[in-house]
Parts: C-alpha cells; sequence; structure tokens
C-alpha cells in the first residue's frame, strides 16, 4: 500500500511500491514504475517508462521524462532536470530517438541541477547543485559547475575521500575504506 495526496494523478498502469508517498499536484503516467518507500514530492511528473527502485528521493518540481532510470537509493534535489533527446524541436517528433539515462545506486543530485541524457551517474556519486552535467560520471565521483568537471570523490556517506599516497582514503563518519586505481574508486581491494 502507498499513499498519494488527493491532489495528485496517478494514471492507470502505473506499478507503485509499498511505502511510498506521493505529495502534492504531482503526476504519475501509464507504465511507470516506482519502487517501495519512495518519497515524490509536490509537483513532479513521472513519465511512462521511467524506473525508480526502492527508496527514492524525489524533491519538489522535477519531471522524469521517458528513458529515466534510478537505481535503489537515488537522491534527485528540488528543480533538478532531466532530458531525453538530444536536439528538441517543437515542430519535429522525436519521440524514437529518446535517449536513456541511468543514475545508479545511492548517487545524489543537487537542486537545479542539469542531466543530459544518455549519460550514466556512477554509484554513489554527487553532482552539486546547479550542475550541466554532459557525459557519464563515474562511480564515487563529486562533479561541479557548467560544464559539470569532476572536484574529488565521495564515500557512501557523501563525505568528501582525501586519498593517501597508497591511493587508500578513509570515511571520516564510517571509517570504511576506499580505494582509488586507474582513476576509479572502490570500497573492495
Amino acid at each position: 500500500m502507498y499513499f498519494a495526496h488527493s491532489s495528485c494523478y496517478i494514471d492507470e498502469g502505473c506499478d507503485i511500491g509499498e511505502g511510498t508517498n506521493i505529495w502534492h499536484f504531482s503526476h504519475l503516467m501509464k507504465g511507470c514504475v516506482v519502487g517501495n518507500n519512495c518519497n515524490i514530492g509536490q509537483n513532479v511528473v513521472i513519465m511512462p517508462e521511467v524506473v525508480l527502485g526502492a527508496n527514492v528521493k524525489v524533491q519538489n518540481n522535477v519531471s522524469l521524462y521517458t528513458g529515466v532510470v534510478c537505481e535503489d537509493d537515488v537522491f534527485l534535489g528540488p528543480s533538478c532536470v532531466f532530458t531525453n533527446v538530444i536536439n528538441p524541436r517543437s515542430a519535429v517528433s522525436r519521440k524514437n530517438e529518446f535517449k536513456k539515462t541511468i543514475i545508479r545506486k545511492g548517487a545524489s543530485i543537487g537542486a537545479n541541477a542539469t542531466i543530459i541524457c544518455g549519460i550514466e551517474i556512477g554509484e554513489y556519486a554527487m553532482i552539486g547543485a546547479g550542475a550541466v552535467v554532459t557525459k557519464n560520471v563515474p562511480p564515487y565521483a563529486v562533479v561541479t559547475g557548467n560544464p559539470g568537471t569532476q572536484k574529488g570523490w565521495v564515500s557512501k556517506h557523501g563525505n568528501r575521500l582525501d586519498f593517501n599516497n597508497d591511493n587508500i582514503a578513509v570515511c571520516l563518519e564510517t571509517g570504511e575504506k576506499y580505494y582509488l586505481n586507474n582513476n576509479t574508486v572502490s570500497s573492495e581491494i
């Protein structure tokens, strides 16, 4: 069972998980999938074929267009933007050109960030507020600015990682170790 505020619209044919909350003025369209324990903020639109995993938090004023897939534990900040066509034109139908955008487990996207379609944002990556992301983002990477550029690395808990001369960093919150090898971060050796 899920909760849906009386002002939201949920089209027939949506798959909505248990424990999910859907708030004021949001619209979920036929064919979207929303996992268990998600929170869908106010004025959110979820288009057909969008897939949200479990425990995804979608803040106010976010539109998720066909082609967006968010794995478990993803955070989408207020008014972040997704696209699904590289060269949109009002007078030209390009629905057959929708590009898939994948947000991997645990990634966070800051308020007012723009995510250009056809890319993948890696596990636990952090996209800063207002960033414009135009290319793939590696796991655990921090990306800020316009155009988005990598500024460092973060742990699963979102804490900055400072790697020593042996390419090992420790999350100050959890004590978990991270390893940097060939510009790739992992929590396993």
